[in-house]
């Protein structure tokens, strides 16, 4: 019966091409909506991970508590403080960082990459230790050069992407990219604004600044300068030189991220985790929407595994008689369950493969349109996809279960079908 099995398979499928042609194609829209959606939910996932809300999962951001009574010397962060926390169980390093307290603004005439530009703007500024960015320095060292030569700063990632797609394309500027800007220098003055008072008992402090890299880990709405030049700018301003206004910590492992998070918390300070919890909350909106859809795709897949099993069962009553004969001339009653299980594999294995394969042509096809109609937003991806391997295995895999869960009680039927009854009736 194993020799002949195959050509059997292919007899009883070909007899009835439109029944497995149907039940194969329920199928297939089944593991296409998994597999499309599925792939569509890591793909956005991944976006909002790696490029809208970019989180080193080792890193915990400290800062002062907003209100403190000094019972748990927290507070304020200065030096005795940071070493407190550079001492935590689970700390690697602690980066110190500082803000420029003063208020600072840009006002830049002249050629800017080939375009003329007249702007004034405000802008922040936060001094970090050279260690905390040196992966992202391409020009020199990141350290405070004095008063009279440039200060090296490193901008933001998102920033530059929000520049390149949104406030570029406004005003008819070039695109940029970080090896571009690397070099540009720019003037800043601070302690002056244009929009608030400046502190009492200190001029302006002209000076310029570099960009010398581009980083994830620079500030989003400023530039990121050494921590020296900014204790130097506030001690010019006539500010607190002395406290920094966040420590930056070094996880060893990130399991130990939620203790070193709770000690910080025991020492009365504070962690800053906005773009976390912003990363999660968005990863909670795409997992549920994701999981919603392809809920949705697996009850697909059981309404057509219904469908195998109520057409196997019409086969099976069909084939009735045949089946008697067979087990006449000497088939067992598992090379009958077989003989249907292989068939319903069959159908199974050619829904998978076309389900997967309609929903890659689909997430390519809509990333096609997706580059030629959207147009150019912060973030944009060139792919809203994410396609692992797994996943199109389990796609191909999903099409065999289901039929073939389909049509288990159909086998079990035509294996203890009576050849004696069948043949004298």
């Amino acid at each position: 019966m194993s020799g002949s099995l195959w050509p059997l398979v292919r007899l009883s499928l070909s007899r009835d091409r439109r029944s497995a042609l149907s039940s194969a194609f329920g199928l297939a829209i089944g593991v296409a909506s998994l597999v499309f959606f599925v792939s569509l939910g890591l793909g956005v996932g991944a976006i909002v991970r790696e490029k809208v809300f970019p989180v080193d999962t080792s890193l915990v951001e400290v800062v002062p508590a907003q209100l403190s009574f000094g019972l748990l010397g927290g507070g304020t962060l200065d030096e005795a403080t940071v070493a407190r926390l550079a001492a935590l169980p689970g700390v690697e390093r602690a980066f110190k960082k500082m803000n420029v307290r003063a208020p600072a603004v840009t006002i830049y005439r002249g050629d800017f990459f080939g375009r003329p530009l007249h702007m004034g703007l405000e802008i922040l500024a936060v001094g970090v230790e050279a260690d905390f960015v040196k992966q992202d320095v391409l020009l020199g060292e990141f350290v405070d050069p004095g008063p009279d030569k440039p200060i090296p700063a490193i901008a933001s990632t998102r920033l530059l992407e929000i520049y390149n797609k949104s406030f570029a394309p406004q005003r008819s500027l070039p695109q940029l990219s970080g090896q571009l800007l690397t070099g540009f220098v720019f003037p800043v003055d601070f302690n002056r604004s244009f929009v608030t008072s400046t502190p009492s008992g200190a001029s302006a402090i002209p000076s310029q600044a570099q960009l010398v890299g581009v980083s994830d880990r620079g500030l989003l709405a400023g530039i990121t300068i050494p921590l020296e030049a900014a204790r130097r700018i506030n001690a010019a301003a006539n500010l607190d030189a002395k406290t920094f206004t966040g420590v930056a910590l070094k996880a060893t492992d990130p399991s130990r991220v939620p203790g070193i998070v709770a000690a910080v918390k025991t020492m009365g300070l504070r962690v800053d985790d906005q773009d976390r919890r912003m990363a999660e909350n968005a990863g909670a909106a795409v997992a549920i929407s994701t999981s919603s859809l392809a809920l949705l795709s697996v009850l697909i897949c059981l309404l057509a595994a219904f469908n195998i099993a109520h057409a196997f069962s019409a086969s099976v009553r069909a084939r009735e008689k045949e089946l008697g004969v067979m087990r006449a001339v000497g088939a067992s009653r598992s090379a009958l369950f077989r003989l249907v299980l292989v068939e319903a594999l069959v159908l199974g294995l050619l829904g998978g493969v076309l389900g997967t394969a309609l929903a890659l042509v689909g997430s390519v096809g809509l990333d096609v349109a997706a580059v030629r109609f959207l147009p150019e937003f912060p973030f944009k991806p060139e792919t809203w996809f994410e396609r692992p391997l797994w996943l199109l295995a389990g796609g191909v895999g999903l099409g065999v279960l289901a039929a073939v869960a389909g049509a288990f009680l159909p086998a079990r039927r035509a294996s203890r079908t009576d050849p004696a009854r069948v043949l004298a009736g």
